[in-house]
């Protein structure tokens, strides 16, 4: 099971209905729960619906590059290093747009198609959820 595998585990617990999951793969155990009861656990989820409630007021006009997963954005590979992409920019299907950490993983966000950047929505270092806006961009 490598990391896209388990990235793409998390997003579908967290879209679903489920509230608890455990899954061992030979030594390796993913135990995931959502509306627990754990003190540390619900704690960072509390502010995470206001900004979604606000983004959804005001969507994005256009197609967006959407969060595969709860994480945190990042803009670039580093602190203090050049952007990925920056409005008006052409970027090739692939190509790295945003990184994205869940669980003390980096998961690369990348462009669905050739494309335009015309705004980048989610700001470097804050959380994001599952299938929220992160770049928005035109094909072409």
């Amino acid at each position: 099971m490598n990391n896209q595998d388990i990235f793409d585990l998390m997003a579908r617990f967290d879209a679903g209905a489920a509230t608890r999951m455990k899954l061992t793969t030979g030594n390796f155990t993913l135990e995931l729960e959502k509306g627990g009861s754990a003190a540390p656990c619900a704690a960072p989820a509390a502010p995470v619906p206001a900004p979604n409630l606000r983004e959804e007021a005001a969507a994005p006009q256009g197609p967006c590059v959407t969060a595969p997963l709860v994480g945190t954005f990042y803009t670039a590979p580093q602190p203090g290093a050049e952007p990925f992409v920056r409005p008006g920019q052409k970027v090739k299907k692939g190509q790295t747009v945003g990184l994205l950490e869940a669980m003390k993983m980096m998961s690369e966000v990348q462009a669905p198609c050739d494309c335009v950047i015309e705004e980048v929505l989610a700001q470097d270092g804050t959380l994001v959820s599952f299938g929220e806006p992160l770049v928005r961009y035109r094909e072409g």
